[in-house]
């Protein structure tokens, strides 16, 4: 499973980007999918995850202002981010898993930058 991801970029506090994930490989349908960042001097932690059955989980900080989505006809899983902060300024990483099969693939990072 290759993943793609795109959509970072600077934005202002208080805006907004959307992220996508693109997978090819592999069967889409299956895969839970995760954004993980990673900011300067920090460890990778979760963001937001998605089951195969469409159930969303996020961390407490981005609870109310980042939405998870995925389309598996299009095989690409969403971050959309609101009233982002500084503090959310992160190398931003795509995952897919299937864990009891052993599969958990990364995708390449999208930068995204909050300020002003």
């Amino acid at each position: 499973v290759q993943l793609q991801a795109s959509g970072g970029g600077l934005v202002q506090p208080g805006g907004s980007l959307r992220l996508s994930c693109e997978a090819s490989g592999g069967d889409f349908r299956f895969f839970a999918m995760g954004w993980h960042r990673q900011a300067p001097g920090k460890q990778r932690e979760l963001v937001a995850a998605i089951s195969s059955g469409f159930e969303p989980h996020y961390e407490d900080s981005v609870k109310g202002r980042f939405i998870i989505s995925r389309d598996n006809a299009e095989k690409t899983v969403y971050l959309e981010m609101n009233s982002l902060k500084p503090e959310d300024t992160a190398v931003y990483y795509c995952n897919a898993e299937r864990a009891n099969h052993g599969m958990n693939y990364w995708g390449k990072g999208t930068l995204v930058t909050v300020s002003s």
